[in-house]
């Protein structure tokens, strides 16, 4: 998977933008895959926390950081790591 992907979720409304991707291509929402086409499954997922808009999202080392440009009820993961929210950099204060 290249940056600027756009892959969808299959159990929510949630989509997400690849910034940055590790080795493996093992990008789950709600417990399932996520597809480029967006088929929904029959099925309600597991891990169902939610990912906001606007927020990106990374593994703990790093490797991996997605943007989230439709919010959904899944919960992002990566190789059965969950992403966390990536912490903002504060600006420098003008005076």
């Amino acid at each position: 998977m290249k940056p600027g992907t756009r892959l969808k979720s299959a159990v929510c409304d949630a989509e997400i933008m690849v910034i940055k991707m590790g080795e493996s291509d093992d990008l789950t929402c709600g417990g399932l895959p996520l597809t480029t086409d967006g088929a929904k499954s029959d099925g309600t997922g597991d891990h169902m926390h939610g990912c906001l808009i606007g927020k990106r999202y990374v593994n703990a080392e790093e490797t991996v950081e997605v943007l989230c440009v439709k919010s959904g009820e899944g919960s992002l993961y990566y190789a059965g790591e969950e992403l966390m929210t990536k912490d903002t950099k504060k600006l420098p204060s003008s005076d």
